[in-house]
């Protein structure tokens, strides 16, 4: 099997350099649990095996390449210190482990990066600076900072030592569970796919390797299919979000990656949503890519052994929380029901009979008298309730039809 190392030996991973990396951070780092879940494999129609990286410190894959490059940082390097450019993970990462082994990390961040994850970061003993408007600004000052003060530049994935730290995650699986047969693994820079498809070809050269990005960042599909697709917008999957790979984490892909897949913003809210209900286990929504992978292409993965690797668990409680709702809601567990009313004495008492009767719970109740396009003495109101399923709401909906309402549901984009 080729790999990168073949064109450019002074950027090799190889099995060699992935097994010297698992074995250079194994006492810093958790060996987190590769377990099967039966429900997922019973949704899925294959067998699914979880590998928890949410489980590390920071709650991300990230720490084993940082911790990998770190320890083979010279004394003057480790001296002088460190410098990367980073929002999310990769900068927890850093800070962590540099502040662990006693060097000074320098993290530079976007301007409007969220205050937590600047409390985060300098909760490691990081000097945070903010620079810039976009990531782009943000790495290009830290180039400049190396420059100016003599520091080493830790790359997020295009860096031979970073990607095979990351490889080190597809070692512990295989080790774990020999018979898994295809590892869907999350691309952003494509670090994490890079060193544990060269590691997971090298001991299973027949297991299948499926990259997953969001449909609104698809950089590497694009580059492998030698299309021009817009990376842009928000999505849940922010860990990958990531307009350009790495030139040598590209060359790797081309490789030992067979196939990459697009999921869409809905399937990742799903995934989130059925991690957390279904494992009890809190997964970002680039985390959730391999899932969500298996939930839009159900075909490409029934009857598999599957590896999902569990990259991150750092997600906004209140975006968490907006997830779970939406999942609620398109499940019909809770719904919103705009309902026309006549503005009368009792009106809303007959209305309120009626979820009586259908054993359904009233939530949140909203008037609107003003802003409609009813007569003066119309009357519509929303009412936010809570169902046991689909079946349960659409009875509901039924009911109040029989009693001579116009019913329309508030459906979610």
């Amino acid at each position: 099997m080729a790999t990168a190392a073949d064109t450019n030996p002074d950027s090799t991973v190889t099995l060699d350099s992935v097994r010297a990396a698992h074995e250079r951070i194994a006492d810093a780092i958790v060996r987190t649990p590769t377990m099967k879940s039966k429900t997922l494999s019973d949704m899925t129609g294959a067998n699914v095996w979880l590998k928890f990286e949410n489980l590390q410190f920071t709650a991300s894959f990230k720490e084993r390449g940082a911790l990998n490059k770190l320890l083979q940082l010279s004394d003057g390097e480790r001296k002088r210190g460190v410098i990367a450019a980073s929002a999310g993970n990769h900068s927890q990462g850093v800070s962590y482990h540099g502040a662990r082994l006693g060097m000074p990390v320098t993290i530079v961040m976007p301007e409007h990066t969220p205050t937590v994850k600047v409390q985060q970061t300098e909760g490691h003993n990081a000097n945070v600076v903010l620079h810039g408007e976009r990531f782009d600004d943000a790495q290009a000052r830290a180039y400049e900072i190396a420059e100016e003060r003599g520091l080493t530049f830790v790359h997020p994935f295009d860096d031979a030592d970073i990607a095979s730290g990351q490889g080190t995650v597809a070692i512990e699986m295989l080790e774990d569970v020999p018979e898994i047969d295809t590892l869907c693994v999350p691309i952003g820079g494509g670090g994490l796919i890079a060193g544990a498809g060269v590691a997971a070809k090298a001991m299973r050269p027949k297991l299948e390797v499926i990259g997953v990005e969001a449909e609104l960042y698809p950089s590497t599909y694009s580059k492998m299919r030698g299309l021009k697709l817009p990376c842009e917008g928000d999505t849940l999957a922010e860990g990958i979000a990531v307009k350009e790979p790495g030139e040598l984490t590209l060359e790797i892909i081309r490789e030992t990656v067979d196939d990459i897949l697009l999921v869409s913003e809905r399937d990742l809210e799903r995934a989130v949503s059925l991690l957390l209900q279904i494992e009890k286990t809190v997964v970002e929504g680039a985390g959730a890519a391999g899932l969500a992978a298996m939930l839009d292409h159900p075909a490409k993965f029934k009857g598999k052994n599957v590896g999902l690797i569990l990259c991150g668990g750092n997600i906004d409680t209140r975006l968490l929380a907006n997830v779970l709702l939406r999942d609620l809601a398109r499940d019909g567990r809770l719904a919103r029901l705009r309902i026309r009313l006549k503005d009368r004495p009792g009106a809303l008492y007959y209305v309120a009979k009626v979820f009586d009767e259908q054993q359904v719970n009233i939530i949140e109740v909203y008037h609107q008298r003003v802003f409609t396009t009813l007569p003066a003495k119309g009357l519509i109101t929303d009412i936010e309730c809570e169902t046991r399923d689909r079946a349960h709401l659409e009875r509901l909906i039924a009911a109040l039809e029989r009693e001579g309402y116009e019913v329309s549901p508030v459906e979610l984009a």
